[in-house]
């Protein structure tokens, strides 16, 4: 949308306007989907497996593509936007479940980093069609983007059945053998015996309960009748917050950001593109090192360096509107956008990969489906601040919105720092022992420094 927002025939067909709050209705409408889905979405994976809530959002999304790519009038593109995000809140809470669940532990961070990290596989390639079709002299600029966002979402529904099933799903649901086969074929080259499969199943019997609240599609008291899964809930809302609200949703107006520092639009959608490549790289070296980083230390220093980036963006930009027209430096616009360009990096090395990997390891198998809803109607809800009150910012307070970000970036910081748990290194159902503890903070601060050390004598003695 936003390369399509930029469009001469989408404007002249909706007459939307590029700022300000008839965009905002358009751009959010799409995160009350993504507020509502969250309640269908938890019960859903829970009673028909993490493949079944897949399949349900990847057909939703493609009904929704339908809706907005054949628009002739603006309620049918905003309802078209409402099921867009209606669809995609119900996979996004299935597909980080199911990934997190079939993972082997040594591969959970990479793994399931990486899966966030297709927000660029889609991105990239928008950013380049979009590029492309601008240039048509027809409403096909803006329908055949569109078209083709659905593609990912075919794919989806024509092969998530011929995937296994969670065996975290399976054996919560009864079905122990299949969940062992699955982890001998999977986790243990088909050997039953394996060491790693034995202390994995002896884990699963243990931390998995089979009358859990999953079984029952109104009860969501488990993410808060205990200090242990309220502190867990924590991880999940503050990942949640923090995730949406540290400036990354100035990425949906990139393009009036740098009109505002004098590009013309060619130049606009160029730097879009070239955005969406740094970005994308900034993710993946958070993904390669996912399993090694400890992911409350990246948080805390991460979240402070998006600030420092969007302060220099701010403040280039700031002394680029105060210069007059006749006098303006080329040079501090190319600095401002050097520094956007810089936040992207930083946002997308810290957050992209924990997106989807801190809040599924931080829960349950039994309240895995519910608690990603939880985390689905939060990110909707901070989106719709984002999509709604953002071009209304923009349009009326420019550059100084920014710099709401750089003071609540260092909020976050502190947060971070006081609240965030050390989940690197540990199963799933190990985790127990550091939510349950007094200080879950203090106790994951604590094992990591002993696995730390561990780890350096071992390669010690190894040499």
């Amino acid at each position: 949308m936003t390369a399509i927002n930029a469009m001469p025939y989408y404007q002249s067909k909706f007459n939307s306007g590029y700022l300000g709050s008839s965009t905002g209705i358009i751009f959010s409408i799409y995160t009350i989907g993504g507020v509502v889905g969250p309640w269908f979405a938890g019960p859903l994976s829970d009673r028909f497996g993490r493949r079944g809530g897949m399949f349900a959002g990847a057909l939703m999304i493609c009904v929704g593509t339908a809706v907005i790519a054949s628009a002739n009038k603006r309620g049918q593109f905003i309802a078209g936007r409402f099921v867009l995000g209606f669809g995609v809140s119900i996979l996004t809470t299935a597909a980080p479940s199911y990934c997190v669940e079939i993972c082997p532990p040594q591969w959970r961070g990479r793994m399931t980093g990486f899966y966030n990290c297709g927000w660029f596989g889609g991105s990239i390639p928008a950013a380049g069609i979009t590029l492309g079709t601008a240039k048509m002299k027809s409403d096909l600029s803006w329908r055949l983007p569109l078209i083709f966002q659905a593609f990912p979402s075919l794919v989806v529904i024509l092969a998530v059945w011929f995937l296994p099933e969670s065996p975290r799903w399976l054996m919560a649901n009864g079905r122990d053998e299949d969940a062992l086969n699955f982890l001998a074929r999977f986790h243990g080259g088909g050997n039953r015996n394996d060491p790693v499969v034995q202390l994995e199943w002896a884990e699963f019997k243990e931390g998995i309960a089979l009358d859990g609240s999953d079984k029952r599609w109104w009860d969501y008291s488990e993410l808060f009748n205990s200090g242990s899964a309220r502190y867990r809930s924590l991880q999940v809302l503050l990942m949640g917050v923090f995730g949406q609200f540290s400036g990354n949703g100035l990425g949906y107006f990139n393009t009036e950001i740098y009109r505002a520092v004098g590009y013309g639009d060619d130049m606009v959608f160029n730097l879009n593109l070239a955005n969406s490549f740094t970005s994308a790289f900034g993710a993946g070296w958070g993904v390669a090192l996912a399993d090694r980083m400890p992911r409350r230390k990246v948080l805390v220093a991460g979240t402070f360096a998006s600030a420092v980036m969007l302060a220099g963006n701010g403040g280039l930009s700031a002394r680029w509107a105060a210069t007059p027209e006749d006098s303006k430096n080329l040079n501090v616009g190319r600095g401002s956008v050097a520094f956007f360009f810089l936040f992207n990096i930083v946002y997308s090395f810290t957050y992209t990969p924990l997106q989807a990997l801190y809040p599924v390891e931080c829960l349950q198998t039994t309240t895995r489906a519910k608690g990603m809803a939880m985390y689905a109607f939060v990110v909707g809800a901070i989106s719709f601040i984002n999509l709604f009150a953002g071009p209304i910012a923009l349009d009326n307070i420019k550059h100084n919105y920014i710099f709401i970000f750089v003071g609540w970036d260092i909020v976050e910081s502190i947060l971070w720092y006081l609240l965030g748990v050390e989940t690197v290194g540990r199963t799933l159902e190990e985790l127990e022992e550091i939510f349950g503890s007094p200080s879950p903070v203090a106790t994951s601060k604590a094992i990591y420094d002993e696995h730390k050390k561990i780890r350096a004598a071992a390669a010690a003695a190894a040499k």
